[in-house]
């Protein structure tokens, strides 16, 4: 990875992308205050560094997609190995090995409880892996669209409204048809795609591919997401958190979690524990404060367990399908 340290613009840049991130750059400059070039100089040197990618995702909810969170214990050696066949896997969101590199984990989308049943099978049925443990995440308090508060603290209130492509859209049922999928493989791959690049992957008008992403936002189906290297944030110590929280103090709990600066994701879930957070601090010592003062401070949680993030495999939105 090139050396990059980021500046106020950086973290600008970055903000506005989470927001719009097919936004010209023309636009962001005009909310920024800098220049065109300056903008796109910019982002060019962040993806030249392999630090940011943005990319589109679905809004599994609004499909009617179910998502699932595994966790595999592996034999000793194997999970890398494991890890990395995983990460091929258009269907793997994330894709993490952790625990001292005697676990993997990863996140799924399913269309339907075939396609999960088909993936548990294939996974049961390989050597290395000893055990798995699958969660079904019923709710996204904090994930997906609604973007780490960390990569949101740039830009001021009125500026994140000027650059909302869809103010006040609400968000409705969405069904994809074989053109949709070749066009989301396109997004997939680079969110700020040209409309003549998607057009060529997916055989339709430039006009008719302007009007399908367009369709597709505005209905909360895709949203444009920032993948970004979180050592540039200063976070050294990445944690799972598997807490388990009394029925009635789930969603309070949830939402709490939610609007702590630590927390990429948080998600009701299935299993044993309840409830899910993806936990990023500078330092163990920074873990260590944020378990004994912040999460401490909330009654409702009667059990934790901390899972350390030894390597990200394949970034993602953490659970975001």
């Amino acid at each position: 990875m090139e050396s990059v340290v980021l500046d106020e613009i950086d973290l600008s840049l970055i903000h506005a992308l989470t927001i719009d991130g097919r936004a010209p750059f023309s636009r962001i400059a005009a909310v920024l205050g800098v220049s065109d070039q300056t903008v796109a100089r910019r982002y060019r040197r962040l993806r030249r560094a392999d630090v940011i990618r943005v990319v589109g995702r679905l809004d599994a909810r609004r499909l009617g997609h179910v998502v699932w969170a595994l966790r595999l214990r592996v034999a000793p050696g194997s999970a890398n190995a494991v890890a990395r066949a995983l990460a091929k896997r258009p269907d793997t969101s994330y894709v993490q090995v952790a625990s001292g590199g005697t676990e993997v984990l990863c996140g799924t989308e399913a269309s339907s409880e075939h396609d999960h049943a088909q993936l548990l099978e294939q996974l049961t049925e390989t050597r290395p892996v000893l055990a798995i443990s699958a969660q079904c995440v019923l709710h996204v308090f904090r994930g997906g669209p609604a973007a780490w508060p960390a990569l949101t603290t740039a830009l001021d209130p009125g500026q994140a409204a000027r650059l909302d492509p869809y103010p006040g859209a609400a968000p409705t049922e969405v069904v994809l048809d074989d053109g949709d999928r070749a066009l989301l493989d396109a997004l997939s791959v680079d969110g700020r795609a040209a409309h003549a690049t998607i057009a060529h992957a997916t055989g339709w008008h430039e006009s008719t591919v302007r009007r399908r992403i367009d369709a597709l936002r505005s209905a909360g189906a895709l949203f444009v997401d920032v993948d970004i290297d979180e050592r540039l944030l200063g976070v050294h110590a990445n944690t799972l958190l598997l807490m388990s929280v009394a029925p009635a103090a789930l969603s309070s709990v949830g939402e709490a979690l939610a609007e702590h600066e630590q927390v990429a994701f948080a998600g009701a879930t299935t299993g044993a524990t309840n409830l899910v957070a993806s936990l990023m601090c500078a330092d163990v010592y920074a873990l260590y404060e944020y378990l004994t003062d912040r999460l401490a401070a909330i009654p409702a949680i009667s059990a934790i367990e901390t899972v350390p993030i030894v390597r990200t495999v394949k970034r993602g939105s953490i659970f975001g399908g």
